[in-house]
């Protein structure tokens, strides 16, 4: 991939997110934290451990931030301290693949996994890969519980946000 294609999944990243953390404002407390057997439990666990998640990841590329000792850390009991810690999170990966350039997408790193202490050296670009569908992935998660909970759930489709952007925009047929 380019360093465009990942500015875009983190421009992404943060639009859906956004869309999560809304959606889940509006649940009962009690259904935001009841377990309904998801992988992290509920909502607020599945959105604690995608912070958890990202911030290992950023420390992994970048060798600073704080220091997660277990996925399933509970970071913050509140949805809006967690929201804020989300957002804080999300300007940071923008920030950090904004200073990135194709030299270093190719480059080599290396890290220790938190599970069983293996170091790991692999090209950074597939790690990132990795890093942005972690992400898709337990959105889409939150996205079925919400479901489950309301009814619906926004779309995360991420058509929406290109043609906000001007990427697909639809032409008059006929």
């Amino acid at each position: 991939m380019t360093k465009a294609q990942y500015r875009f999944f983190a421009a992404y990243n943060s639009w859906a997110n956004d869309l999560v953390y809304e959606a889940a404002a509006a649940l009962p407390d009690a259904e935001y934290r009841a377990d309904r057997g998801a992988f992290f439990k509920s909502v607020h666990g599945t959105l604690n451990h995608m912070v958890v998640a990202d911030r290992v990841w950023m420390r992994r590329f970048t060798g600073s931030g704080p220091v997660q000792s277990r996925l399933d850390e509970i970071l913050f009991e509140t949805l809006p301290e967690l929201r804020l810690a989300r957002k804080a999170e999300d300007q940071r990966i923008i920030a950090y693949i904004d200073g990135l350039d194709e030299a270093a997408l190719a480059g080599l790193f290396s890290y220790t996994t938190i599970t069983d202490k293996k170091t790991i050296e692999q090209e950074l670009s597939p790690a990132l890969d990795h890093f942005f569908n972690h992400q898709t992935h337990h959105r889409g998660q939150i996205h079925c519980l919400l479901t489950m909970l309301t009814g619906s759930a926004p779309s995360l489709d991420m058509l929406h946000l290109q043609r906000s952007m001007g990427i697909g925009r639809s032409r008059a047929s006929g």
